[in-house]
């Protein structure tokens, strides 16, 4: 004899509030009946869950959270449904309401810059805290751009008085001089990463004029050398490919009333043989200082389409005796 099955509901308010949550052509709904082993049905407004207990209770606390984000005006994208499913099956769903409400601020259209995943929220948290911070981990996480995001914010408070933003040219050896044009236009491809986050989040007008007047500043690595940097949001984009020379000139940049992030991906270190990546060399020295923060990304932190965590676990499980790992 099999036990009976378990039987939840959920039902919406009205039917706009049934669309906004369950998404285009009920996504959420499948991504649901992917996920667990328990079957889910519609009548109307209504949701019902039928099979195990755990299976039963955990997708109705799915549609239950999400029908609270939505309610706060949120909108919820695939990459959100498959992360609260997720963060259901870990039993953690507790943190998806504070990691959702956490703004850091406004882009220059209006649009709220908002975490996405618990593992981007403690990344902010030790930002606020802390004046270096190192966040590391795969692409996609958001590293790159949610400290942009907090260094225009801090610009625009007046917590600081500019942004400067950096990255190793040409695999960290910073040759240039083989590339074909001006110093800017030598440099421009190997930035053009931190305009784009710079562009999505202050605007291509202001960024302009931001940078004729000083108050934001983007050059290569090597630029960085013999400056203090007082009054500053400084980030190092790419660190897996400075050097440990490198990082130490970088890190002793720090002035006055500045903050530094340092961003990198241990898996992507494009440095000549012999040499070793100074974020490597940096979390090995650096970790046990109070006043540096050392925040490790993961997979499940990936906000782009769902393969590329997939493409990421899969590779991590090729490479796990890389020397060059950070755990």
């Amino acid at each position: 004899m099999t036990d009976n099955p378990a039987v939840r509901k959920w039902v919406f308010a009205t039917n706009e509030e049934a669309v906004r949550v369950l998404g285009p052509n009920d996504m959420l709904l499948a991504l649901l009946d992917q996920a667990f082993t328990a079957k889910v049905t519609t009548r109307g407004t209504e949701v019902v869950f039928t099979g195990g207990e755990q299976d039963t209770e955990q997708m109705q606390a799915v549609v239950s959270t999400m029908t609270k984000l939505v309610k706060h005006g949120i909108q919820l994208d695939i990459s959100d449904y498959r992360y609260i499913i997720e963060m259901a099956k870990q039993e953690d769903l507790a943190s998806v309401m504070d990691v959702y409400t956490t703004e850091i601020g406004m882009t220059y259209k209006g649009k709220a810059v908002r975490v996405k995943t618990l593992g981007q929220r403690h990344y902010i948290d030790a930002i606020k805290r802390d004046d270096i911070v190192f966040g590391i981990g795969p692409a996609g996480t958001g590293k790159t751009f949610l400290a942009v995001a907090m260094a225009v914010m801090a610009l625009k408070r007046g917590d600081v008085k500019r942004i400067v933003l950096t990255r190793p040219a040409v695999e960290a050896g910073e040759k240039l001089g083989f590339l074909p044009g001006d110093l800017q236009e030598k440099v421009d491809p190997y930035l053009r990463p931190l305009y784009d986050a710079l562009y999505e989040i202050y605007g291509l007008e202001q960024v302009a004029r931001a940078l004729e007047r000083g108050n934001i500043e983007i050059a290569p690595l090597a630029y960085m050398r013999g400056r203090t940097l007082d009054d500053s949001f400084v980030i190092l984009d790419e660190a897996q490919n400075a050097t440990a020379e490198q990082m130490k000139m970088f890190l002793t940049r720090l002035g006055f009333h500045s903050k530094m992030v340092i961003t990198g991906d241990v898996t992507q270190i494009d440095l000549p043989g012999g040499k070793i990546s100074g974020l490597v060399h940096a979390h090995q020295v650096l970790r046990d200082i109070p006043g540096i923060a050392f925040h490790l990304f993961s997979s499940s932190d990936v906000v782009r389409h769902h393969l590329v965590q997939k493409i990421i676990d899969a590779y991590v499980k090729a490479d796990e005796r890389a020397p060059s790992a950070i755990g």
